[in-house]
This record gives C-alpha cells, structure tokens and sequence, in this order.
C-alpha cells in the first residue's frame, strides 16, 4: 500500500466515527512503520505528521506473531466476507457505483442486530466507545508525502510526475519535499524556501518563478522576436538585417535567440558604432552573416577601417599573398625578369 493511501485511510475512518482515537495500533507495514525493535521505534515522517495533527500515538504491533489486536483483525476479515459476498453478483460500471453499494452494505451490517446481544454494532459504539473518542480538529487532514533530493544544476525539484524550481543558490544543496494533493512545499535546513501549486498531469516545462532564476536566466525569458528587432532598429540598418537573418534563417525564430544575445553582449563591450560597422563590413561581402564572422572582425579592428570601393574578402577567407604571382608559361620559359 502506498503511504499516502495508508494516511487517506485514517482520514477517511476519523470522518466515519466522528472522533479521533487515543492510541493507532497499526501492523509494520513498510507505510506506517520504518523500524521496530525492542530498542526503538521509527515511524515515517508523514505517518508522523497524520499522527500530531490528529493528537493519537501510534504504537505499532509486535512484530513476526502480533497478538495485539486480535479482535479488530477478525471483525474486519467478517466485514470484508460479508460485503464481498453480498456484492458478488452486481455489476457495476463506475468505480463510484462499486463505492456507493459498498457503503449501503456497510450501514446495513453496522445496524444488523448481534446474535448473542441486544444491540448493533453502531449502538454499541455510541453507547460504549464514543465518548472515549477525541475530538476531531476542524477540518480533515491532508495527507503528504516526503522525499529528499538534491538540487540539479537545472534547480528544479520533481513529484513524479512534473518539476518545480528552488533558488538557484540552492543547487547542489539537498532538500526536504513535501508532497500533498495540491501542494509541494520545499525545505532547507527546516525552513520553507520554496512552494508551488501541484499540478495534477504531467507538462512539458518545468513550473518555474523568475525569482528562483539567475539574473542572465530571467534576461533570457524576456526574449521575443520583436524585442530582439526594436533592439536592434536604433543601432542601424545593418544590425537590424543582421537579427533579421538570425531570427529567419531557422524553422523557428527561437532557434536564432542566443546569436541575437551574444550580439546584444557583444554590444556591451564594443558600443554600437562598431557593432554597426562590423555588420555593414560582414555585410559587404556575404549575404549570410554569421556571429563568428562578426566577432572576428570586431577583435581584429576591422571595423575602424573604411570600406573600400571594390568587393572585400571574407575574414574568414583572408590568406596572406607574396605580391608576385609567376603563371605556368613564366617556368616553362626559364623565369620572368623584373
């Protein structure tokens, strides 16, 4: 049985008899007890925290041949027998169906008569057991989860079924998380650093708060293809037919984002005159702007330089030449004199 399921039982049982227990006995299943031996008992943390709120003790049974709750163990095998039983030949077509006839008969076997006593079973406990009952707090429990992970480089945590972000200064770190049906609570050393709304199927993306990033991680959300563009129309005409080509060469203008970025660094460092010039001299020489060449026209001056009137060679293509060129026939000839 699963934990939470084991805790939504308990809750589900306090609503039924409208009280609380003083003691919960429970078998050492693996949902409910962590360790019993003579020594100690270790009880897990969520079990624990169903146990506080509702103000009970739990005392697990012994272990290997309990002999604590012989009563309770065969009053529930006779009320499962004798529910199955009188369902065996219905057939439901909903879960909730099979849950409502379920209930029918357990009311019925609550207020059938004993055979050896003149009471029910319902009588009996109002008259002989309700008043031992606690209280019941003012609204139901909500059952959690806990798990321990350690914050990944992407500071995302995950509930199995979707991921949520922590403070990125927390990576590396490892957290306490708190699962519930609608909640997942983060915790460092005790404290609450992170909670999210649970989503109840699986998407794509992370669940993700801008305060939680890095500053150059929240920058990067605030990219769209038209900011990209109004950035780069006030700088010049070629910087903007450059971003135009970043954003457009691709299927998807996301694709061209981070060449958009880097240019828009690039201009941190350089200004914007240069960063104009570097795109007019890439320009002038190859409809297909690339970053690279750019940055390597930006490192090598060769923005400062005018452009001439002629066609320019490529950065990236640029060779080193001697300045006298013999052709085939010169050889042939005995040499060329100069």
């Amino acid at each position: 049985m699963k934990e939470e399921n084991f805790i939504n039982c308990h809750v589900h049982a306090y609503g039924y008899f409208g009280g609380v227990t003083r003691l919960v006995v429970p078998d050492n299943l693996r949902a409910g007890v962590t360790k019993n031996t003579r020594f100690e008992t270790v009880i897990p943390r969520a079990y624990l925290e169903m146990a506080e709120y509702y103000d009970t003790a739990i005392v697990p049974a012994s272990v290997k041949s309990p002999d604590d709750k012989p009563n309770a163990e065969g009053s529930v095998k006779f009320a499962t027998t004798w529910i199955l039983a009188a369902l065996r030949s219905f057939h439901f077509f909903s879960l909730a169906e099979a849950k409502e006839a379920a209930a029918q008969k357990l009311e019925e076997l609550n207020n059938r008569p004993f055979q050896k006593r003149v009471c029910s079973r319902r009588s009996a406990y109002e008259t002989e057991e309700k008043e031992f009952m606690l209280p019941l707090p003012e609204g139901p429990f909500e059952p959690a989860v806990w798990a321990t992970a350690k914050v990944p480089n992407d500071y995302c945590v995950s509930d199995r079924i979707n991921r949520y972000s922590v403070p990125f200064d927390l990576i590396g770190e490892r957290v306490d998380i708190r699962i519930t049906k609608n909640m997942v609570e983060v915790l460092f050393h005790g404290s609450r650093v992170a909670y999210h709304m649970r989503l109840p199927k699986a998407q794509r993306d992370p669940v993700v708060i801008p305060e939680h990033m890095p500053e150059a991680h929240r920058k990067y959300l605030s990219y769209t293809k038209d900011s990209f563009l109004s950035w780069a129309e006030p700088i010049g005409p070629y910087t903007l037919q450059t971003v135009r080509h970043f954003l457009m060469a691709d299927k998807e203008p996301e694709q061209g984002y981070k060449y958009c970025a880097s240019l828009m660094r690039a201009t941190d460092r350089y200004g914007r005159t240069r960063i104009e010039s570097a795109c007019e001299r890439v320009l002038s020489f190859s409809s297909v702007p690339t970053l690279r060449n750019i940055q390597t026209v930006l490192k090598n001056g060769q923005d400062k330089v005018p452009l001439n009137s002629g066609p320019q060679i490529p950065v990236s293509q640029a060779k080193r030449c001697h300045g006298i060129t013999r052709s085939a026939d010169a050889f042939r000839k005995g040499g060329i004199n100069i």
